[in-house]
Parts: structure tokens; sequence; C-alpha cells
């Protein structure tokens, strides 16, 4: 049974817990949800734990899943309209926002023409949603200026995957893993971004002792537990599978009857690859050992069922789709696809990536996987539509989007639930183009976000638990997002908002009154001239994409709906399912072949040099997700990693002068950033890794997104970020310091704290924790510290001590025996205990005993072993686990979830607890 963390909303009469069956709203898992509402005398109390039941989790849930809970009050929320930009904004109605929208639409269209109009959406957004606005842009509207932030984490891999089978289509399905005899993790760190999925794959290898390699430059917590983990060079994936390649075809190991009957395309593939022939020179193009190299390409030929699974360090690259295409190579030389256990799997980043995909979410897609330059294709969706317009041409991708917003080209944006200011590469370019634009529209569940404060007209959207409608998962399988709250103030839907100013443009055809009309659409739109496989031949528009047997369910069957994976041909999906396809070896293109794809190994767009000499790689960690709006909420998943960081090698570290958990900032030609630094051997020399997810709202400079470098995929346009060359030196401070404040206080500081030249916002239970530090000095007065925390109250109590000499300050501020904010200026070493700090705001009157700890700065008992936490959902540390490992000689991860519960909920911190476990018996071994 999963941790289930409570969270108390407004209240209600009704005091019956209601159940409602869900999905997870954050990654490509899809993985469902059970929620229970509970109406109390003082709020609504949500509990949350896996489904077991959805066939892709079976109850379990990651930390982030757990702890949905902590995500849903509406203290950031947006609740009503609003118009006007930062110190101008006013609340309006509706009815008000929306006839803004529409007459500065029209207008754009009689000044300028349809392509002065862009829209920036979301794999967040619910495939109605989707659905809805692509409709209004590229059929009402007449443009195709419409991308999403899917372009940035799985557009190659859509490019790659319609380039080699036709149509967009990932062949497998979860269950593949689980009979599979060899799995390779490329580009991903699947035990901290996929954390459900990679414990099914840990499950199998326990019970099949299966395979499993990883491609990282970094040693991440997925190696763990990895029988081999190949440390390549950035951007060199091209040259290790076409060298894999080259070796299956040398060494005899092609399936020629496969490849005669189903492929086209091997010699000139063939060919292109002939630079890598040779395992000494992938060797040294990779920086892979040829032993390690050996042994990857011969388990590879001798194991028949091999599955694949990439994700962003393949997709996000100059050359992503290059390397996708060297990976489905490989597959179709030898045959494995198509079978049980066998074929090449991306992996998705957002819950609806895939169902955006379905409904032709990227700027050079049309709905239900036809093609938008496609004439024959657009009289179809046009017809379909009964649309005034049709967009003719592919639209501007999201980098190129944003330049041309910046230029003046594109007059008006509306961007729905994203946040790009922090996001996209380049970022400081979209704060430009977004300042400079005629009109911003946003939809938002946060009122304030790094975005959010460039709008001209702030819309009020649903949020998870008040939206309803369906997301597809990365393994193609709709599942329902069901509503269990009630929707607060005056949000709507997304889709609503958009037929409401179409309807005010003039256009009919958006008369939609529930998201169950809205997916019968979507499902006749993909089964139009669409046939069942048996028939293919019929039709010169067939896809595997196809909802036929969804198409007249009624509202009872669609809120019923079960997980179900398309192609659903007929509404008896048990006659007729599909959980692999290929299996009969027809793919997408008109002559049923699949093609290899001849791809060449090229070096990245911006290499290293003097000014910039190191490499930087960016992703995701384990509790946070995309900008941190939603998970930055929960005081549980702030603590693994509480701060924005960057991993250097200690060689690096030395040589540039970084000292390990000291500030540093880092340099591109595009932007800076200050970070903390985390000296570490998991990560390669001349390499720098960087997290994400902080941005303006919760750090003062740590927008990562501002120094990645803005170059694409020439085919898919996803930009490069993992590899943009950097500069790391020490940043230089004359204090640092610690700050809490209570919850519900912290107005009272906010301006003051976020004047400080570097500071992280932290969420803990009870307070708010902010992490200082400056250039300049401190001044340590009282009345300077009342100046900057204005507690002027009587009620209030202060305590103060002071050391000028030794740069310490430190002052509590109590109010009736509670702990109100306490603010401590030292040298980094005599800071106290932060957990400590934090757990003191949780009491609910303070000793006089914990007075004088508190002023001190210390426990009087100075009994504080828990250390950096590793497991969130039971808080067990890092230096209780060693403790435990030494003390009961553990060799294996269960015996410490026996011991301390840690990783016996959601299995997200077991690959740490197995690096410590190897550490310790290495030290033991030393």
């Amino acid at each position: 049974m999963n941790s289930i963390p409570i969270v108390e909303l407004e209240s209600s009469t009704d005091l019956k817990t209601i159940t409602t069956q869900t999905t997870c709203p954050y990654c490509g898992v899809g993985c469902g949800v059970t929620a229970h509402v509970t109406p109390t005398p003082s709020g609504l109390k949500v509990a949350i734990e896996g489904d077991v039941n959805h066939p892709a989790n079976y109850g379990k849930l990651c930390i982030k899943g757990s702890n949905l809970a902590d995500t849903l009050g509406l203290e950031t929320r947006v609740l009503e309209p609003i118009i006007g930009r930062k110190d101008q904004q006013e609340i309006t109605s509706w009815d008000t926002a929306t006839s803004i929208i529409s007459k500065k639409f029209q207008q754009c269209i009689d000044q300028y023409g349809r392509d002065s109009i862009a829209f920036y959406v979301s794999g967040q957004l619910l495939t109605e949603d989707y659905y809805v606005v692509n409709k209004f842009v590229k059929g009402y509207l007449g443009t195709a200026n419409i991308d999403t932030n899917s372009r940035l984490c799985m557009s190659s891999a859509v490019a790659a995957h319609k380039r080699v089978f036709g149509e967009d289509i990932v062949p497998a399905s979860y269950e593949d893993f689980e009979h599979t005899d060899m799995v390779v993790l490329v580009g991903s760190n699947t035990a901290w971004c996929h954390p459900v999925l990679y414990q099914r794959i840990m499950q199998a290898k326990e019970q099949r002792n299966l395979f499993v390699v990883v491609v990282d430059p970094r040693f991440t917590s997925t190696c763990e537990a990895a029988d081999l983990h190949l440390p390549i060079l950035p951007g060199q994936d091209v040259a290790l599978f076409n060298g894999l390649l080259q070796y299956l075809w040398k060494n005899g190991h092609a399936d020629h009857k496969f490849i005669a009957q189903y492929t086209q395309g091997l010699e000139q593939t063939l060919v292109q690859s002939e630079t890598e022939s040779s395992i000494e020179a992938v060797a040294q193009r990779t920086d892979i050992t040829a032993d390690k190299l050996r042994n990857f390409y011969e388990k590879f030929a001798q194991t028949e069922k091999v599955m694949t699974l990439f994700s962003m360090g393949v997709n996000q690259s100059s050359q992503g789709v290059n390397k996708a295409n060297s990976i489905s190579n490989c597959h179709l030389l030898t045959g494995k696809i198509g079978k049980l256990g066998a074929a090449p799997f991306s992996m998705t980043g957002q819950p609806n990536a895939m169902g955006g995909r379905e409904v032709g979410g990227l700027a050079n897609m049309l709905a239900a996987h036809l093609e938008l330059e496609n004439e024959s294709h657009q009289q179809l969706v046009q017809n379909f539509w009964q649309s005034p317009y049709i967009a003719k041409q592919a639209g501007l991708k999201a980098v190129d989007l944003f330049q041309a917003v910046e230029s003046g080209k594109i007059k008006a944006i509306w961007i729905m639930a994203t946040n790009p200011v922090v996001s996209m590469p380049d970022a400081d370019q979209v704060k430009r183009a977004l300042e400079k634009c005629d009109f911003v529209v946003v939809s938002e569940i946060c009122q304030n976000t790094d975005t959010t404060q460039y709008a001209d007209v702030l819309l009020p959207a649903l949020g998870w638990g008040e939206r309803d409608g369906t997301v597809t998962n990365s393994e193609r399988r709709i599942s329902r997002q069901r509503a269990f709250l009630d929707i607060p103030g005056q949000a709507k839907a997304d889709w609503w908002a958009i037929s409401q100013v179409a309807q005010k443009m003039g256009f009919s055809g958006f008369d939609f009154n529930n998201s169950h009309d809205i997916f019968l659409e979507h499902a006749r739109l993909s089964a139009e001239q669409n046939s069942h496989l048996s028939q293919r031949s019929e039709t010169p528009y067939f896809r595997y994409f196809n909802l036929k047997g969804l198409t007249d369910l009624s509202l009872a069957e669609y809120n019923e709906l079960k997980p179900v994976q398309w192609p659903v041909w007929s509404k008896d999906q048990a006659d007729d399912l599909v959980t692999r396809l290929y299996s009969q070896g027809q793919f997408s293109h008109a002559d049923g072949k699949a093609k290899f794809i001849a791809v060449s190994a090229v070096d990245p767009v911006y290499p290293i040099c003097s000014e910039f000499p190191l490499i930087l790689n960016t992703g995701r960690i384990r509790d946070q997700w995309h900008t941190m709006s939603r998970t930055g909420l929960s005081a549980n998943l702030s603590t693994h990693r509480a701060e924005p960081y960057c991993e250097i090698h200690p060689h690096d570290a030395l040589k540039y002068g970084i000292k390990d958990d000291e500030l540093v900032e880092v340099k591109s030609r595009w932007g800076n950033c200050v970070l903390r630094a985390m000296v570490s051997d998991n990560i390669r020399r001349g390499q720098v890794f960087a997290p994400i997810h902080w941005n303006d709202q919760v750090a003062s400079d740590a927008r990562i997104g501002k120094i990645v470098n803005p170059v694409v995929d020439a085919i898919s346009g996803e930009p490069e970020f993992k590899h943009t060359p950097v500069l790391i030196q020490p940043f230089h401070i004359q204090w640092q310091g610690v700050f809490y404040v209570r919850q519900g206080f912290e107005k009272t500081v906010q301006s003051s704290i976020e004047n400080m030249v570097w500071w992280v916002k932290i969420t803990t239970t009870k307070a708010l924790r902010y992490e200082l530090a400056d250039r300049q000095k401190f001044a340590h007065t009282t009345e300077h510290l009342k100046e900057l925390f204005p507690f002027q109250d009587e009620s209030f109590e202060w305590l103060n001590l002071e050391d000028q000499t030794a740069h310490i300050s430190h002052t509590v501020v109590l109010k009736e025996g509670h702990l109100i904010a306490s603010l401590y200026i030292a040298p980094k070493a005599l800071l106290p205990d932060r957990d400590w700090i934090a757990n003191l705001f949780k009491r609910e009157r303070l000793s006089a005993m914990h007075r004088k700890a508190l002023l001190a700065g210390q426990p009087m008992s100075m009994v504080n072993n828990e250390g950096p936490l590793v497991c969130s959902c039971f808080k067990v540390g890092k230096n209780r686990i060693i403790e435990t490992i030494k003390t009961k000689n553990i060799m294996d991860e269960k015996q410490i979830t026996a011991c301390l519960k840690a990783g016996g909920n959601c299995g997200s911190c077991l690959p740490e607890i197995r690096g410590l476990i190897k550490a310790c018996q290495m030290e033991i071994v030393g």
C-alpha cells in the first residue's frame, strides 16, 4: 500500500467518501490513480493511492504521484480572468476576456494575415483540449502556427517513427519489458524519470535475470542495477548504433528473410555507416572501451528478444532523429520488432504527449496521423470539420516561433498549460519576445509563473482533479482523467475557452457540451476513410491510429471507459486486442514495408572552446516535475534535492577552483546562472549536469534554460538540451544564511528576501525556507533586521545573538510560544541543520530549552544523524542507511527495506540505496 498524503480543501456538507479512478498528471508512464475524497467539517480530505487495476502501474506510484494531494490547494491558483500586465492587472469576466481575445485575433488576421497569430500549448493538456485548439487553429484560423512543449521532448521520436514506420507509432507495450531477455536504456535515467516502469523492469530482472544495458554519459541511479554501463560521449549515439549495425551485418546476425519481406533501404544504410565498421573506430568516437562495446554488441546479437528504450538523451539533440533511426535500424536488421519482448520503444516525458500527437499537436502535423502538407489529407480533414480554411503548410516550431514573436512577425500568442520562460532553450530570448509581443494570452492554473507576468489576458484553467477527459501514455494506452473536485472560482476547461473565442469570431463547429462530445468527434476523425488492417488496401488513408470502436460510446460508456490501447478497430476490444504492432510485418508506408534510414555520425553543432571548455547536460531529478509550479507546493517533494545544483567531476572542480557544496556561476554564450556545486565521480570529466526545474519564483538566478543553446534538429526542430558549451567558476560571496518563516507570514518578508542576490525558496511542512547569500556585507544590527523582517507588533518576541567578529548573526521571532521566523547568518559550516529547524515549526509550543537551542543554532543533544534524505516516503537519511548497512552487514536493498522501511513504498530511492550498499562493500574490501 502506498503512503497516502492528505490535504484539506474547502468544506462540504456531505460526509460520504467518494472514490474516483483517474490518471496521474506527471510523466508518460500514465499511471492509474485512485482518489478518495472525504468531506469533513473543516474541509475536504483527499487521499491518493495507485489504481491496482490499471495496466500501466498495477497500484504502484512514484513519490510524485504519491504526493499529488499536496498540490491541490488553491493558494497559488488563478481563479478569475485577469486583464492587464503586472501592476495594471484587473479582474474581469469570461465574456469580456473572450471578447477581447476574439477581437484582437480578428484584427491581426485583417491587418497582418493568418500567420500573425500563434499558439504554444502543452503535453499537460487533455486530448479533448488538444483536439479543440488544433481544430480552431488549423481549420478555422487557417494557420499551422501552433506548437507544443512536447516539441522539446519527443518530436525527434515522432519524425524518426514516421521515417522508418510510415506513421508515428510506438510498436510495443510495457508488458514487453516483462518478457524480454535484454533491455537497453539509451539516454534515459529511467529510475528517476519513469520510476514505475523502471521498477517493473527491475522486478522482471529479478524473476528472469534479464540483461540491462544503460547508455548514458553519467553514472545515474539507473546504472546501479545495470549489467553494463556505456559512458558515451555526449552526442555520439549514432556512432554507437551504426557500429552495432555493422557488427550485426558482418558477423551474420541479420534476419535476411525479414529484411527481404518487410524492409527496404538496407544497402545505402550499410554504405553510410561504414566509418563505424570496426569496434576500434567506434571506441575512438564514443570514448567507450572496446571491451565494453564488444560485450554490448555480442549480447545484442545473441539475444533474440531485446527492448531498446530511448528517451530525452536521444531526442533532445541536434541529431535526435538520426539517433532514433540508428536504433531502429538495428532492430530491423535483426527482425527484433513485432515480437513479444522485442522492439525499439520511445518513452515520452509528459502524460499526454502521445495524445497531442494523435490530434496533430505539432506545427507540422494534422489531426488523426494525417499529413499537414498532403493536399488530399488537407481536404479530408477540412471536409470532416466543415471548416472555412485549412492550414496548408507547416507552421513555426517552438524555437522559431518565439523568435518570430520577438521579430514582430507574430503579433498575438496564446500559451496554454506551459511555462516557456523557464523551459525553452535560450529562455531569456523568450522573455524578450513576450515582453515585446503586442498581445499575449496565457491559460494557467498558477497566478504567478515566469510566463504569466507577460499576459495581457490571464485565464483560469482547470487543474488535475477538476479536469475531465482522456490522456494517452507511452504505450498508446488511452485512459480517463476524471474530475473528483468541484471547480474553484471561475476556472474553466481549456476546450471551453477556445470554443467561446471561436464562436465569438463567428465560427460554427464548436458547440461542444462536454469532453464526451469532443472525444467522439476525435474518434470519428481517426476512423474517417480509415480501415481495419485486413482492409488496408481498400483506402489510401490507412493509419494504425484508429478509434473506430469508440466512435459511438454513450456518455455513460465514456465515463466508465477502461484503459485501452489503440488501434481500437471494434467496440469489442477483447476480440481485437493489439498490444504490439507489426506482428504481421505490415508497416504504415504505402508499400507496407519499413525503411532503413541511412544516417551518419555528426558532431554537435557547438563544440567546446577555450572560452567555454565544459559541456552542460540538463535533465530531471527524482522528486520534481518540469518547472515546479505544482511539485514545488509539496514539502515532501522538496526534501531530496532542495536546491538548484550542478554536478561536476572532482578533477574539473580542482582545475576550476570549485569546492563541493559551494556556490558557482555557470556561463554560456546565451546566459548565466548560480547553482550549488556537487562534486561527483558519477559524471565524466569535461561535463557538467544541472536539473531543469528551478524558476524565478523559487530561486533568484537558477533558470537553467537561459544558458541552454537554441540549436535544433534540422528535421524535428527539437532543441539540443544535452550539449551546451559552458564555463564554470566560483561565485564569491560575503555571507550566506538560512531564513525560515511560518506559512501565513511569508508576504511580510517576501520583497525583502527576494531582493537578496541569491536565494532559494523551499516549501517545508509548516514554513518556507530561504537559502540566502550576497556579495555585499550584511548589516548585523537589530534595527536592520527589523527593517528586513518587519514583525513590529508588540506581540512578537525577538531573540538575538550577534558576533560581528565571527560574522555570526542569529535572530529568532516568536509569538505566543510559536516559532514565527528564524534567520541565521554564519560561515557555512556553522549554519544550523535545516531539518531540525523545520521540525521546530511543527511544535505546538517551544520549551525554554528549545528557545536556547534556537538562539544557539544547534540542538542541545546534537543528535541528528539522518544526513541527506534518501527515502522521501519514510524520511530516511543517508547516514542512517549507511550505519544500518555496516552494523547489520547488509548485502541487499530488501534488507534495508525490512529494517528501515526505506524503499518499501514507491521504490524511487532503491537505486540510491543499492549505490550505498555497493560503496560500503567497496570500503570494506579496500
